[in-house]
């Protein structure tokens, strides 16, 4: 058994420790271990970087074997005798070329200018290990994995990044998968052409086919090149004669040799397709670790790999690094005047909670349900069981009106029940229920309500999203942070209209974060940076006065949707509209300001050392050490727990902070907050802020695409 032991926390927040350890391998190298830049100049000028370095290396002797060179830029791991140094080089035609090669640095190991080479030259390592780049990833084209009976095959391989951590620099490895169909572009287009009208084709296979990753494959192989079948190439590529002809690429590449990443949505959503997938892709903890050290192992092992790291000087740790985090104590969902305790490591608290009345309720005496005529049997089971649960919940109901046309005004909620997932009448249902005629509408498939033994919990998990549509609240937490607005953004990008931006902004309005403010901004084309963050928390001001009487003392910013590339611009940019929001308000009004910006998208993977075993930590898992970032104020929280494969953590980074809170304070509150999303009776893996304002900017820029009526940003219309 694990022990575990009771850490001193601040205001009595009990905690306990546990060893971790991560996907780091700490690097080394030689004492006093530094980096030589030079830059290189030619006289006449060259213009060909291949030129250039032909010219250069012609001089071996001096540089040495072990170097990088941009074309203009010479790293060396040796200091050359003298700081310029003048030799002479001779094209193929017999013309004289001087080089000049001058040092302008001496670079220490924490240099950025060194963590930047440090990738440069493991992504070298990659390659002598004949690892394919696809992306930003390193595959092995060599080990792949067939799926026949989807016609897949996946390439295992490798994320990897070096950075400077707090105490050490290390290499970050996580385990990636590249999933590739074995039907090159044109057996799909074959295929295809024999599934739909002919007059179809050719915008069907557009649609298709436009904007997926493709490898070439040259002679059997699978060659080295990948790019994108964008619209540039469009005509080109879906040109033919009848289905015969060859399909060529603006590159002259035929489709025949064509192969296509990923999977489409027909894929996607194939449950077998998905579970085939992932017995391969999805690994447990111990699984990923044997993964992770097979790359260890590769490093190790390779004569060729050992040789250039020597030559440089450097080397890996052959360990996983391992330390301590500690675990924050369970929450306890507060419901109706009730308390009830929850097992973290269980999916959701549903039944615990089973038959406990909500916080607040509205009732559901005025609504409309639409349905066609060969869906009666599924309505009649959606009002029979809805009948069932509401009561326990404290949920008046009244018999629906029956329409089966729009007929909507005056009536304050809707339920319409689709014979099918078709995107075009779901949108045009949202769009008139968001924009035209405000009102909280619930879309239904009746499929789901097909089965006896699970009808009762669907119509469980509708009436729980009725209410909260309507403004009712389900379930809190304590807040011990008193007149506290919480603010959620998250971004989407519309690929229906010219690819704008949708930023949605969220904000709560109450004491128990049980009540939620929304707007959405639309900006420029592919923008992440959000515009418009002024005017939205000014509205949320307002809305916050207006039900509380006072103005909240503290607002916390929940940012997501943002890379570390971004983190400079959303300082200089994001936070000042809220500063000067603030300043607006009046010279009295002086709030504590604090911007963190959340990140799901990491490579960092965490295993609890248990019983000798390596196994996903527990949710409440805080880590604040070694793999945090010494220029950042950064933490991550494990708040979820997974029922297979390797839990995911949340990367949190405080960007902008005056509240004077502790680090433990901030994190407690941080995985409070993922109890909070109402659209799922259990932890999530974000604060509920972000959450919510994902599925507002999402809800928006994939249906509506206009802004929704403003009747409705009191209430989470857009679960």
């Amino acid at each position: 058994m694990h022990v575990f032991t009771v850490l001193q926390v601040h205001n009595h927040l009990e905690s306990t420790t546990i060893r971790l350890s991560t996907n780091h391998f700490r690097l080394t190298s030689r004492p006093q271990w530094a980096l030589y830049q030079y830059h290189i100049d030619y006289n006449p000028q060259m213009e060909a970087r291949r030129l250039r370095s032909a010219l250069l290396f012609q001089h071996e002797e001096l540089i040495g074997r072990t170097h990088a060179f941009d074309g203009t830029i010479l790293f060396l791991p040796k200091k050359l005798e003298n700081k310029l140094t003048e030799v002479f080089s001779q094209t193929r035609n017999g013309e004289n070329v001087k080089i000049t090669i001058t040092l302008t640095n001496e670079l220490p190991p924490t240099s950025p200018t060194c963590l930047q080479f440090y990738n440069i030259i493991f992504r070298r390592l990659l390659k002598i290990m004949n690892l394919q780049q696809i992306g930003r990833n390193y595959y092995n084209p060599n080990d792949p994995i067939s799926i026949p009976n989807h016609r897949l095959m996946i390439w295992p391989g490798f994320a990897t990044s070096i950075l400077q951590y707090e105490t050490n620099i290390m290499l970050c490895t996580d385990v990636s998968h590249k999933v590739l169909r074995s039907e090159t572009v044109w057996d799909f287009m074959y295929n295809l052409y024999k599934q739909v009208e002919e007059q179809r084709f050719r915008e069907t296979c557009a649609k298709e086919l436009i904007g997926l990753i493709v490898l070439t494959k040259a002679q059997g192989d699978l060659g080295a090149g990948t790019a994108p079948i964008d619209t540039a190439i469009q005509k080109n590529l879906i040109m033919y004669s009848g289905v015969q002809g060859y399909v060529h690429t603006r590159s002259g590449i035929n489709a025949e040799i064509l192969l296509t990443l990923g999977l489409t949505d027909k894929m996607r959503s194939d449950f077998n397709v998905m579970k085939d997938l992932a017995v391969h892709t999805r690994l447990t903890p111990e699984q990923r670790q044997r993964e992770v050290g097979r790359l260890i192992d590769y490093i190790h092992k390779d004569d060729n790999v050992q040789k250039e790291l020597r030559d440089w000087g450097l080397s890996f740790d052959s360990n996983l690094l391992s330390f301590t985090g500690r675990v924050v104590q369970a929450e306890k969902i507060h419901q109706a005047g009730k308390v009830f305790d929850y097992n973290p490591q269980f999916a959701d608290w549903s039944k615990e909670t089973r038959g406990a009345p909500l916080i607040s309720v509205k009732p559901l005496d005025n609504w409309l349900l639409i349905y066609t005529r060969r869906n009666y049997d599924a309505a009649n089971a959606l009002v029979q069981n809805l009948f069932k649960v509401t009561p326990a919940m404290g949920i008046q109901m009244n018999k629906a009106i029956i329409f089966f046309f729009k007929l909507f005004i005056l009536i304050f909620k809707v339920v319409c029940l689709l014979s099918s997932n078709r995107k075009d009448k779901y949108d045009a249902i949202k769009k008139y229920l968001c924009t035209d005629c405000p009102t909280p509408s619930q879309c239904v498939i009746a499929r789901t309500l097909s089965k006896p033994q699970t009808v009762m919990a669907i119509a469980t998990k509708i009436a729980l999203q009725m209410n909260c549509k309507m403004g009712g609240e389900l379930w809190s937490v304590e807040i011990p942070l008193k007149q506290v607005m919480i603010v959620g953004i998250d971004c989407y990008h519309d690929t229906t209209a010219g690819r704008r931006s949708i930023a949605g902004f969220v904000a709560s309005l109450n004491q128990g974060m049980t009540r939620w403010f929304s707007r959405c901004v639309f900006q420029e084309r592919g923008q992440e940076l959000v515009d418009g963050l002024k005017v939205c928390l000014q509205a949320a001001l307002r809305a916050w006065f207006s039900g509380n009487n006072h103005m909240p003392s503290r607002i916390i910013v929940y940012r997501d949707g943002v890379g570390d590339g971004q983190l400079k611009t959303l300082v200089n940019y994001e936070v000042p509209q809220f500063l000067d929001c603030l300043k607006s308000v009046g010279k009295d009004y002086n709030p504590r300001l604090t911007v963190i910006v959340v990140k799901k998208r990491v490579n960092t993977r965490f295993f609890a050392q248990a019983g000798g075993r390596l196994q996903n930590p527990p949710p409440g898992t805080v880590i604040d050490v070694e793999v945090t970032r010494p220029e950042w104020y950064d933490f991550f929280i494990v708040s979820q727990a997974v029922r297979s494969g390797s839990v995911s953590p949340t990367h949190y980074n405080v960007i902008y902070d005056n509240s004077a809170l502790k680090p433990d304070h901030m994190q407690r509150l941080t995985y409070k907050l993922c109890h909070m999303y109402y659209n799922w009776p259990g932890v999530i893996r974000v604060p509920a802020p972000c959450q919510y304002a994902h599925k507002l900017a999402f809800l928006v820029g994939q249906s509506i695409h206009r802004e929704p009526n403003l009747s409705l940003s009191d209430r989470l219309y857009y679960l």
